[in-house]
């Protein structure tokens, strides 16, 4: 890899350095830092886990705070950052947050592993200069962790923090914006649920440096942290589980499948829920999976195939077009919609900069076109389950105030986990929150229809 990539040809990859590598990626080409960082971390096997951990966390704090950390770096830069190469300002957004907002790092270790890699690269002029900041800022007093989480809201993109505030309140935005301090968990769906226990003691044993614990909204679930390739566990091979966020679980569990019953996943994606769908209605009853995308569904069919489950039809689907000749008459429809992803952002925190108003308007539209048009393949009587990994309400009450008009009416969860997240017998709809249940941010809701 050259030095342009962010990283010294002659240095072995470090935490820092596969973290500013992976911001380079975010800033130049827009790149997901999730997925950026999966492929850096998977390139750089020599790492430790508690370097991979650090690598994870200076990658989402400096996204968080890019905003803050661009207006204290300008304080010290009399000609501004813009002018920067992205490489140079990748290597001071990343070392400014070490200095900023960690105390494990030391200050001079910080400031020169930046400067020998921006020196390395851009020369000893760009090098001096990136030292004269760097130590400018290393002398600033560090902010309060009250401080930094108001920075991080700041350094959202405003519009989205408003929809944010207003869906959840200042301190659920505060909660959700800026969860400092930890890499987000992986979560594992283990098929059989009775057998959580013993795959927690497996894993742990295979892995005694990492943590796994069970869920706490999925009788399924187990929640890893610092594992490492979680392909490489025991038990994946063998289809004993799979990898699956834990409130993305909850979601599919909240339709309330049956057995025998014939249930459709409407948004199935690459197959998560449609998994879960179709061992609940098995062996006498049937998944189907629709998606806009036929290379999802071509994975989807694989993916199921590793843990013994299958979809008993597969449809290519644009449900902003209409229902792609899907006949009617199914028990229950899941429809998990295309959003903001504002429900995912304490693992995707470049979202905090892309997302505004008209974006919402639009994907407002569109989910409210495939609620209309998913439902209308229930049978009367049937159930309908609609969901979205996102906190606001443009995405979440707003949408789901129209479903009296496409003849569905509120119904309490017949699912035992659904109720149980909802803390009332009669509750027809719920949020997840990564601060109050420990999942990505969803919403949900239940519908019967006439």
């Amino acid at each position: 890899m050259s030095d342009q990539d962010g990283r010294g040809a002659r240095g072995a990859p470090t935490a820092r350095s596969v973290a500013a590598h992976v911001v380079v990626r975010v800033l130049r080409d827009k790149a997901f830092a999730a997925a950026a960082l999966d492929a850096e971390l998977a390139r750089a096997v020599q790492l430790e886990p508690r370097d991979r951990a650090l690598a994870t966390e200076l990658v989402y704090g400096t996204l968080r705070l890019r905003g803050f950390l661009e207006a204290r770096l300008a304080r010290h830069a009399p000609r501004g950052l813009g002018g920067l190469p992205v490489t140079v300002r990748a290597h001071l957004l990343v070392a400014s947050y070490q200095l900023l907002a960690l105390t494990r790092v030391p200050a001079f270790a910080a400031v020169n592993e930046a400067v020998t890699a921006i020196r390395r690269d851009k020369g000893d002029r760009v090098g001096g200069f990136a030292n004269a900041v760097l130590r400018k800022i290393s002398q600033e007093t560090k902010p309060t962790e009250d401080e930094l989480a108001r920075a991080a809201l700041d350094s959202a993109e405003p519009a989205l923090v408003q929809a944010i505030v207003r869906s959840i309140g200042e301190e659920g935005a505060r909660a959700i914006v800026s969860s400092f301090g930890e890499a987000p968990p992986v979560g594992l769906r283990v098929e059989d649920p009775s057998t959580r226990d013993a795959w927690l003691a497996r894993l742990r044993e295979a892995r005694p440096a990492a943590t796994f614990e069970p869920g706490r909204v999925s009788p399924h679930a187990i929640v890893a942290r610092s594992a490492g390739l979680v392909t490489e566990l025991p038990g994946y091979d063998e289809g004993a589980w799979t990898p699956q966020e834990e409130g993305s679980q909850a979601i599919a569990l909240a339709l309330g499948t049956r057995r025998g019953e014939t249930v459709l996943d409407a948004c199935a994606g690459r197959g998560n829920k449609t998994g879960l769908l179709a061992r609940a209605a098995s062996p006498s009853g049937a998944a189907d999976a629709a998606d806009l995308h036929p290379s999802k569904l071509e994975r989807l069919v694989t993916e199921l195939a590793r843990i013994g489950v299958a979809p008993r039809a597969t449809y290519a689907v644009d449900w902003s077009q209409g229902t792609g000749g899907i006949a009617p008459g199914y028990d229950r429809v899941l429809v998990d919609a295309p959003c903001s992803g504002t429900g995912t952002l304490r693992r995707r925190p470049e979202l905090l900069l892309r997302r505004a108003e008209a974006d919402l308007a639009a994907l407002a539209t569109l989910q409210r076109a495939i609620l209309a048009r998913a439902s209308s393949l229930v049978k009367p009587g049937g159930r309908v389950v609609y969901a979205v990994c996102s906190v606001l309400r443009e995405e979440a009450e707003e949408v789901v105030a129209t479903a009296d008009s496409l003849g569905l009416e509120p119904a309490p969860f017949d699912a035992e986990a659904a109720r149980a997240i909802a803390g009332d017998e009669g509750a027809t709809s719920f949020r997840l929150l990564p601060h109050v249940h420990g999942t990505d941010g969803y919403f949900v809701a239940s519908f019967r229809r006439r």
